[in-house]
């Protein structure tokens, strides 16, 4: 099976304008892609994994990746998915947060001469005279067809600033600029990306000629894919020092049975033959297919030792039989205490497992929360600071977060 074929087999293709063309390029291993990331933190999360699979399944097939971080786009803000505007924030950030990216991004992809590139749109689009670029670029937008576009019309209602409407014609001069300076001929994005995407095709067919070999697909996002990176306390990080190991692991390990072999199919390097056997699997096989989702995924991001121990650890705490040494911990303060104790709502809220105070009181009202085997039973329970010494204590959260915290 070729690469694309693969693709589509694996459910990464929703969309494309060229099926023939692309289908020849990608499996010949002939397409510069690109694929756009915008630098609004300072780490990927795995709502970013399909692409950055995606990237390396192409370029494994002998294609060539083009990382195009958002340093220009991202002084605007992408409205694409959003109700409200996203906050500004200032080059030094922006860079700070780009430099993350590429060491992380240095995972998945190999970059070099001859290889993957990265490159940043702040370099050609911060140097743009906006009176020329809306005279050359800005004519060839129809703001009729601009407000039909999805990502425009979920936020009318609101209110759509000037400011994120010259998101899309900045976007699409991405690939018109990459077209001519690098020879990217295909990009790829998820589907909320689509309007914005066919801007660009549509851009380079009418500055350089309907024959201009400028192509897009876009990926499938599933149920799954589109609530990708985000828990009930935040986001899930690739950084390490953001998102640990393993709750990373744990990430995977608890996702719902309706997803996980089509999260096995769309982001492992599994073979497909092996995964059509798994797609047999039914009750608690599911869970076998949660621990490889999860293994597979954090050998990918944090190595194979990491993923080791992250599965030797989950798999003991939840024997009953895992040792402290690889569980998440945290370290209190002397602050974290008043008066030589800690009260149980801000114990989850210092050590992380709940994002506010009103999130930890119902979780413990709900019967969530066990410190050392023992259900805390009610919100005003406290525990000394001398309870924390040595080991500490361990905190399980739900029936399948274990945490420890000590000093």
């Amino acid at each position: 099976m070729q690469i694309y074929e693969e693709l589509v087999a694996r459910g990464l293709i929703a969309q494309v304008t060229d099926e023939n063309e692309i289908r020849e390029l990608v499996n010949n291993g002939k397409a510069t892609f690109y694929i756009g990331f915008d630098p609004t933190a300072d780490s990927l999360h795995v709502g970013h994994f399909m692409a950055l699979c995606l990237m390396k399944r192409l370029q494994m097939a002998g294609n060539k990746p083009i990382a195009l971080i958002g340093g220009g786009t991202a002084m605007i803000g992408d409205p694409s998915g959003r109700t409200d505007m996203r906050s500004m924030m200032t080059k030094e950030t922006i860079q700070h947060n780009c430099d993350c990216f590429k060491k992380q991004m240095s995972r998945f992809i190999d970059f070099g001469e001859g290889k993957a590139q990265m490159v940043n749109n702040a370099d050609w689009l911060l140097n743009l005279n906006y009176v020329d670029f809306i005279r050359d670029i800005g004519a060839c937008f129809s703001v009729n067809n601009m407000l039909r576009a999805e990502c425009f019309k979920q936020r009318m209602e609101k209110g759509l600033s000037f400011l994120e409407f010259n998101y899309m014609p900045m976007q699409s001069y991405d690939f018109y600029y990459l077209f001519q300076h690098y020879g990217c001929n295909m990009q790829f994005g998820g589907n909320d990306q689509w309007s914005n995407m066919l801007g660009g095709t549509e851009l380079i067919r009418r500055k350089l000629g309907k024959d201009a070999h400028a192509m897009t697909i876009t990926l499938l996002l599933t149920s799954e894919g589109k609530k990708m990176g985000k828990t009930a306390s935040g986001a899930v990080w690739l950084d390490p020092n953001k998102t640990s190991p393993y709750d990373f692991y744990q990430y995977w390990r608890n996702i719902e049975d309706a997803d996980v072999l089509k999260c096995i199919r769309m982001l492992t390097f599994l073979p497909l033959e092996q995964i059509d056997e798994m797609d047999k699997w039914e009750g608690s096989q599911l869970n076998t297919a949660k621990e490889i989702l999860a293994y597979e995924l954090t050998k990918l991001v944090h190595g194979e030792e990491e993923a080791n121990k992250a599965q030797e650890t989950a798999r003991g705490l939840f024997s009953g039989k895992g040792s402290l040494e690889n569980m998440p911990s945290s370290q209190l303060s002397a602050d974290k205490f008043e008066n030589g104790k800690i009260g149980a709502i801000n114990l989850l809220v210092a050590c992380g497992l709940c994002a506010s105070n009103g999130e930890a009181r119902r979780l413990i009202q709900q019967g969530g929360v066990a410190v050392n085997d023992q259900k805390v039973a009610s919100i005003d329970a406290t525990f000394d600071q001398s309870d924390f010494e040595g080991d500490g204590l361990v905190i399980k959260k739900g029936k399948k977060v274990f945490h420890r915290a000590y000093i």
